[in-house]
Parts: structure tokens; C-alpha cells; sequence
């Protein structure tokens, strides 16, 4: 297990959670894109909940695409036998001769980095890898299935409608490459449902705010990602946009919280927002706010041009309405200053 205090910590807060544990036990659930930032925290904290014994018997099948990667992310869990790990690209045919229970689809190309350079390969995994383990999913009959969506789908709002409502959306160019990942998760929800209507799949659908938190790969070029590199490595905040942009961050305990009671208690075919709107903020105070943090460190917000290849969102505004996920018994309450400091602490403990 990780000796790092603050994941630790989340874990146990995790752990803690009103939530019925006990829905896994004896069971088996397959994770795509097991080493990714939020579903590895997801098995972080079942192999935990095993740890202490709040659940039993499970067996977590973690589907990777890089072995050597997901290896790394897992060091202190390679030991266990609990834990399994499938090398396979979910956008590839497959069969799992396991009797699976659960399943958590969350491989997919997340940073702006890769919608540029590898469109195809990113509406991929959210098209063809959905149908992919949809399949399998129907084989076996699942008691859950759990499709990471985003906020993205909700494309461009009007001012009226932030937050925003799960059936609210706006304005999306699907000649824009950028597109690739919002439209492709549009789909990739679009196929869910219809495996339920037709064959009685019972998805669950979730749509992450900005989150954030230890594990976070500081180089996956999202901004809240570049700003905390930066702070770890004692180095100036270089702005790429003149940070106008207000986002709505929410910190990766909350967030986990959300995804297992979605996953646990949501609705067949329902999508929930999972983020936190009190946690509103400018991208250029977000900055300030955390150069602020660390005075010892005497850094400063500097502002530059996006470097080429770089694709900037155009939605200059989102927040969600999480009345449907409150609904449920999820509330995020980690506050934006103590989520960041958490942040910075883990990757300093490292």
C-alpha cells in the first residue's frame, strides 16, 4: 500500500462514504483504462476497502494498454492477488473468459494534448471501445456498467444555462478536430443508452468537472496540471490564454465518491454531474491563488502564447448543477484551497 500521507487519507474518507460496499462482494468488476488518473484511483480504493475488510472476495481486472505504464502507476500493489492486469486496447476485439459483474469504462485520450495529435485514436476508445465492452457486458449480464463521459458534451451555453443541467446542451462544430472528444463521448453515451433500451444493459453515465488530485499526470497538458508541475518544480506559472476562462474544480476524493455512487445507486441510462460549483474559478486567480500558496517559493504568473499544436477550448464559462447527483447522497466538500494544497503536499511527499 502507499505510504503517501494524503492519499491515505482520501482513501480512508473514501472508505468511509455512505455507500454499500458490500454490493461488491464475491463479485468481479473489469476497469478500462485502469492506470488512468481517475479510474485508478477507483482501484486504489477498492483494494483499500479489501485492505480493510469492508468488502470481500472481489477480483479487479485492470484492462491497460501500456503494461509497463500501469505497472508503475500500481508499484505498491503488484503483490496483490486481487489485482489482475489485462494488456489490451479496448478499441480492439476481445473476450474475457472471467465471469464479470461489474464493469468501469474509463479508457480514453482525456488531455487536450492528444486532440490534435491523435483525433482518431481519441473518438476511438469512446465509439468502438464502448461497443467493445458493451458486448462483453451483455455476455455477462452485469449488475452495473459505468461509461466515463465528460462536461465536454455540453459543448457551448449560454449564460442562462450555468450551471448546467444534465439535459441542457449547447453548441458543438463537429468539423472542429478538437471536437473529437466531446462528440465521441456524445456518441459514446448515445450507445449506452441504446444498449439498454435494446438489450437491458444498466448503464450509468458520469460527466467529471475539472478534477483534480494526487496521481494527476503533471504533463497530460491540462492547465490545472501545468500550474501544479510548476509549483512542485519551483518554477514561474507560464499562462498560455490571458486565463479568463472560469472552470469549476473538484478534488479527486469528492469526485471518487461521486463515480462509485453513481455506479452504485444511479439510474439506468442516467447522466450525472459530478463536480463542484462552489469551486468556481478563474483560470489567471487559480494561478495567482496557488503561486500565493507557496510564498517561500517566490514564483510568479507569467503570460505567453500557447505553444503550436496547442488546442484552446472556446467555452469560456462551466459549472455544474449537481442537484441530480445530490439527489443520490453525493455532495463534494473539499474546498478549492485545500484541494490544491492536498495536491502539491502528495506529489512533495513523493
Amino acid at each position: 500500500m502507499t505510504g503517501n500521507k494524503i492519499i491515505l487519507e482520501d482513501l480512508e474518507i473514501i472508505a468511509n462514504a455512505l455507500i454499500d460496499w458490500q454490493k461488491f462482494n464475491g463479485k468481479t468488476v473489469l476497469v478500462s483504462g485502469a492506470n488512468g488518473f481517475l479510474p485508478a484511483y477507483m482501484v486504489e480504493s477498492l483494494l483499500f476497502l479489501l485492505d480493510r475488510k469492508i468488502i470481500t472476495g472481489l477480483k479487479i481486472l485492470a484492462l491497460v494498454r501500456n503494461l509497463t505504464k500501469a505497472k508503475a502507476r500500481f508499484k505498491y500493489y503488484l503483490n496483490r492477488k486481487e489485482l489482475l492486469f489485462i494488456n489490451q486496447d479496448v478499441c480492439n476485439f476481445f473476450e474475457i473468459p472471467d465471469k464479470i459483474d461489474f464493469i468501469i469504462h474509463a479508457a480514453s485520450q482525456a488531455s487536450p494534448k492528444y486532440f490534435g495529435t491523435d483525433p482518431v485514436g481519441t473518438l476511438k476508445a469512446n465509439t468502438v471501445g464502448t461497443i467493445n465492452l458493451l458486448n462483453i457486458a451483455r455476455i455477462n449480464n452485469v449488475d452495473s456498467f459505468l461509461f466515463f463521459s465528460t462536461s465536454e458534451v455540453y459543448g457551448l451555453m449560454s449564460k442562462d444555462k450555468i450551471p448546467t443541467r444534465e439535459n441542457e446542451y449547447g453548441y458543438l462544430d463537429p468539423t472542429n478536430v478538437r471536437s473529437c472528444y466531446a462528440e465521441s463521448k456524445r456518441m459514446g453515451e448515445t450507445i449506452c443508452v441504446s444498449y439498454l433500451h435494446q438489450y437491458g444493459i444498466p448503464v450509468k453515465i458520469i460527466r467529471p468537472f475539472h478534477t483534480y488530485g494526487p496521481g494527476m499526470a503533471l504533463d497530460d497538458g491540462r492547465v490545472h496540471a501545468d500550474f501544479i508541475s510548476d509549483i512542485v518544480n519551483n518554477r514561474d506559472i507560464n499562462m498560455k490564454s490571458d486565463g479568463s476562462a472560469i472552470r469549476s474544480f473538484c478534488y479527486l476524493s469528492d469526485a471518487t465518491r461521486g463515480f462509485f455512487k453513481v455506479f452504485l445507486d444511479g439510474g439506468a441510462g442516467e447522466a450525472y454531474n459530478i463536480g463542484n460549483r462552489n469551486n468556481e474559478i478563474s483560470i489567471i486567480n487559480l494561478a495567482i491563488l496557488l503561486v500565493n500558496m507557496f510564498p517561500e517559493k517566490k514564483l510568479r504568473v507569467i503570460k505567453q502564447k500557447a505553444p503550436e499544436g496547442y488546442l484552446q477550448s472556446k467555452i469560456i464559462r462551466n459549472s455544474p448543477d449537481i442537484t441530480k447527483a445530490n439527489a443520490i447522497g453525493w455532495f463534494p466538500e473539499i474546498s478549492l484551497e485545500d484541494g490544491f494544497f492536498r495536491t502539491i503536499k502528495s506529489y512533495i511527499n513523493e
